[in-house]
């Protein structure tokens, strides 16, 4: 991570400044991301997120200055701490274990980390409550998405970074429940994010397009930026659009940042971040990309990357 994210910021500019890159190196241990931005660390303030905070630059004018950088890969890394509970991969433990997630948000912002994201990946209430997980009755999605908010805020407040929060996939579209029934899914979490006052939004982790413009949709209401990545390689989404139709159609959608996160490696990303910015491009829009790649290399992968191999996901972890 520490190299990828070195490489980023040496050779960023042959992007051009429209190519700006939001960076989370994904499903490693990412405690080592070098930034070139100072934080100056003081004492919490305490202060809730209805409190009227320090006017600061926000994601948009840190993104016409450069790269920004961003913390990830909570579930794995807590997961392998011993905090999360393996399969599910939800975000629960920021109510059990507060203390594990506030360090590892301590530990990405003194690595220098530009973001501080609020453990809300996989925190839908359909999620919670899939496969047995009983986090949704046990604790509730109103509970732990605001106690992820404000424990990033905490985080924020020391080093100055940017608060995010996050939508990833539903349950409720996989099953088929249709568009109505996957936002309410969705607008449940962003409800809180709202009264939080998040930052920006991530909109992460989605293999079906259509999901994806689903959750832009809602995002849109909190009149936030929003970085919107999907879970795919060089041969597109699950439902066949291209790379390029992808980056094309979330752009449209309203999103600020578009690219793709997860599941391939740098390398891999890379090649599927030339095709979204040909595409958009070629239609004529501007927007900033974000790559979000594995940590470590997945040559051996087909369209569905890590997911697909024989190892995933006990079998791919490393010490």
């Amino acid at each position: 991570s520490r190299l990828l994210i070195g490489h980023v910021r040496k050779k960023s500019r042959v992007w051009k400044s429209r190519l700006s890159l939001y960076i989370q190196p994904s499903l490693g241990s990412c405690s080592v991301i070098m930034s070139t931005r100072r934080h100056s660390a003081h004492q919490s303030t305490g202060q809730s997120p209805q409190t009227k905070r320090k006017k600061r630059n926000g994601l948009l004018e840190r993104l016409a200055e450069g790269p920004v950088v961003s913390d990830g890969s909570y579930c794995f890394v807590l997961e392998r701490r011993g905090y999360v509970k393996s399969g599910y991969w939800t975000p629960e433990a920021v109510l059990e274990h507060s203390h594990a997630v506030t360090g590892l948000h301590k530990e990405f912002a003194r690595a220098g980390a530009d973001v501080t994201q609020a453990f809300t990946f996989a925190g839908s209430e359909d999620k919670l409550a899939a496969h047995g997980n009983t986090a949704a009755a046990d604790f509730g999605v109103d509970n732990i998405n605001s106690e992820a908010c404000r424990l990033a805020w905490e985080i924020a407040d020391q080093y100055g970074t940017l608060v995010a929060a996050g939508l990833s996939p539903t349950p409720s579209y996989r099953e088929g429940k249709g568009k109505a029934a996957v936002q309410r899914e969705f607008r449940a979490q962003t409800n809180i994010f709202a009264k939080h006052d998040v930052d920006f939004m991530i909109v992460e982790f989605f293999g079906h397009l259509e999901e994806m413009l689903w959750a832009i949709e809602v995002c849109r209401d909190m009149r936030k930026p929003i970085a919107a990545s999907m879970c795919i390689g060089p041969e597109g989404d699950n439902d066949g659009n291209t790379p390029g139709q992808c980056a094309v159609a979330m752009a449209r959608a309203g999103v600020d940042v578009v690219g793709v996160n997860c599941m391939f490696d740098p390398s891999t990303s890379l090649k599927t971040m030339k095709l979204m910015k040909e595409a958009l491009s070629e239609a004529g829009l501007k927007t900033y990309l974000m790559c979000q790649p594995m940590a470590y290399h997945t040559p051996d992968v087909n369209k569905f990357g890590l997911a697909a191999a024989p190892e995933y996901p006990f079998g791919s972890r490393f010490g």
